[in-house]
């Protein structure tokens, strides 16, 4: 796999509801990460004293977040009234030569900033609240 451009991890929103993505605007910023908690099972009994972990336990979560400038005032306003409105809607995460990643979200934190002699920028953070699916890109 070749080196990947960071722009092309793209960050879409389901902007009525119809599965109709469109990529949030403006970001220059973004990331996901995958998390799954463990749950230890070890004993006196483990094997040499080691930690066992029982398989297909725990918690899987995921998290998004992302940051850039005010570009569109659709996808803009979309995330603010999915925050301020509680909603839990279907997110798309493109990453570049290996998959899409989908499934709902909910926006847990909306920053706003700027300097007197700068642009106005953002940052969204998000978190799964539901399974997510995987498609890999042919």
């Amino acid at each position: 796999m070749a080196v990947q451009n960071g722009k092309d991890l793209l960050i879409k929103l389901d902007m009525t509801n119809d599965g109709q993505f469109e990529t949030i605007a403006g970001l220059r910023a973004t990331r996901i990460s995958f998390n799954a908690e463990t749950v230890d099972v070890t004993s006196l009994e483990s094997q040499g004293g080691w930690r066992e972990l029982l398989g297909g336990a725990g918690v899987k979560s995921a998290s998004i977040s992302g940051s850039g400038v005010f570009r569109d005032a659709g996808t803009d306003e979309r995330a603010r009234q999915i925050f301020f409105e509680n909603e839990v809607p279907q997110f798309q995460v493109i990453i570049p030569d290996f998959g899409v990643v989908q499934g709902a979200f909910m926006i847990t934190a909306i920053e706003y900033a700027g300097s007197y002699n700068g642009e106005a920028t953002y940052e969204l953070t998000m978190a799964s609240a539901g399974p997510l699916s995987f498609t890999a890109l042919a």
